[in-house]
């Protein structure tokens, strides 16, 4: 198997990666490209669905070229969730802008929803609270606004899919319209315990069954790419939303194990195993993945700005030029002197789920500066974090041991060192920190048998480093308290206009 590799495709909100990997699961080769962030309106955020599929071929194309003599034993997909596009099937150009989960414009919607008394139901049928994060409120606008869309859409001759969905179909020519499991969880009209798109939901929100895509298990051979993209046939043979992949990269395969990836938001999952736990605490339940038949449910908790704090405060605030410098800049101060900074640019997620919320740095006195908004920003991750853990806990009735951690900002040792302070739980950083790029690859590799089982690749998770509390609990609780005051002078604001 020496000269087989496992090829993932990373598709995510700011950037599409292409990552090899060989048998020990370790990176071989890695190319990565960002995209265009579109802002039409205030709330609304979109992407070229062309240039997602121009960059993920990009950097396929990269690695491949980098390792010409090797063979791709299989394509493994993980993607940005929630992220609508809708096509035209027999052009296969996209009729608007891909509709990225961080959008707010359908909230007033979503209210008109709730308040007709839909929540507990989406909530048992899907394992979803009714916000515009989810795309089937994205579906219906496009269905409704593009001209024409409607009609179109129920001829047949439109296709939904989330990002998944839409490389698929590029990839083999328009040959595949399918999802998985995990991804399908993510759009509020599919039903988790009966495993079907539901005809009620897709009633009520005037979403025409003919343009949804497949539903398949996460790991199988689903088809093959086009010849002419690599010049040979490849096996597509995993898919999974990018958080349910990096769980699976995490190999938190056991019940109750948790990871938190720290990337443009923050998301944690809980593996409840072959139970759809029900969340009293405004955590969401969702599929982690089927393999060979089996489902695997998982508690979620999805923070929506993380590391994208850190973006703002260089693209935006220009307080650092780079992302990594945020560090050397927090370690400036002891502490944060004070200062909050809610960073509810697009609202708030998990546990408040308040799409008025706005972003507010509170406690300014004449001696703060930016080395103390910058140790805000990196707090504000970690204290999210915490409300999130809290309330998963309060729903499984038991306290969470150990936290397994990846993304982009784990990296930053003095975030990992906070949080650990914050939780007083470990926090394990593992080797291979692109685990949502290896958890593809796993999904890959055992459909395809380029690994025998989930034993074999359970072998491979190690530990980097691990963090435990350093700061006296007292101190922690002081800043819990200052955070949950700060947190309620940014919700509701936009309601209030």
């Amino acid at each position: 198997m020496s000269d087989k590799l496992i090829l993932a495709l990373d598709q995510g909100t700011t950037s599409s990666r292409s990552i090899l990997f060989d048998t020990m699961g370790k990176i071989v080769s890695t190319s990565q490209k960002e995209f265009e962030q579109i802002y039409p309106k205030p709330g609304w955020v979109e992407h070229d669905p062309l240039a997602i599929w121009n960059t993920q071929l990009e950097t396929a194309r990269a690695v491949k070229g980098q390792n010409p003599m090797a063979e791709i034993a299989g394509i493994g997909i993980t993607n940005q969730r929630e992220t609508t596009v809708v096509w035209d099937r027999e052009t296969g150009v996209p009729v608007y802008n891909a509709i990225v989960w961080q959008d707010r414009r359908t909230s007033k919607y979503c209210d008109e929803l709730k308040e007709e008394g839909w929540a507990e139901k989406i909530q048992y049928k899907t394992g979803l609270v009714i916000d515009s994060y989810f795309s089937a409120t994205k579906i219906r606008w496009i269905l409704n606004n593009v001209e024409g869309a409607m009609e179109k859409a129920k001829a047949g001759k439109l296709a939904f899919g989330t990002i998944d969905s839409w490389l698929i179909w590029k990839l083999t020519d328009g040959r595949l319209h399918i999802t998985d499991v995990s991804n399908a969880s993510r759009t509020m009209i599919y039903n988790i315990r009966t495993l079907s798109w539901d005809e009620e939901l897709l009633n009520l929100l005037g979403i025409p069954k003919e343009i949804l895509p497949e539903v398949k298990s996460s790991s199988e051979i689903y088809g093959y790419t086009s010849k002419e993209l690599f010049g040979v046939e490849i096996p597509i043979a995993g898919i999974a939303g990018d958080q349910q992949a990096a769980t699976f990269g995490q190999m938190c395969v056991e019940v109750g194990s948790v990871k938190n990836t720290y990337g443009t938001g923050c998301f944690m999952l809980c593996n409840t195993g072959s139970e759809a736990v029900k969340s009293n605490n405004n955590m969401l339940t969702t599929i982690a993945w089927q393999i060979d038949g089996k489902t695997t449910y998982a508690l979620e908790g999805s923070i929506f700005i993380g590391g994208a704090i850190v973006q703002w405060l260089r693209d935006e605030l220009g307080i650092i030029s780079s992302s990594a410098e945020v560090e050397e800049l927090a370690s400036r101060v002891p502490d944060n002197g004070g200062v909050y900074l809610i960073p509810a640019l697009t609202g708030l997620g998990a546990p408040h789920w308040d799409q008025y919320a706005r972003g507010t740095i509170i406690g300014l006195t004449r001696g703060s500066n930016a080395g103390h908004i910058a140790r805000a920003a990196l707090e504000s991750i970690a204290f999210q974090t915490c409300d999130v853990l809290k309330s998963m806990e309060a729903d499984l009735g038991k306290s969470i041991k150990e936290l397994r951690v990846d993304g982009g900002a784990v990296a930053n040792n003095l975030l990992m060192q906070f949080q650990a302070d914050v939780l007083g739980a470990p926090v394990y950083r593992p080797v291979v920190m692109e685990t949502t790029a290896l958890g593809a690859a796993y999904l890959a590799g055992l459909a395809t048998g380029f690994w025998k089982n989930i034993d074999e690749i359970k072998q491979q998770w190690s530990v980097d480093r691990c963090f435990t509390r350093e700061m006296e609990a007292e101190k922690v609780q002081k800043l819990l308290k200052r955070w949950g005051k700060a947190l309620s002078r940014a919700m509701s604001w936009e309601e209030d206009e």
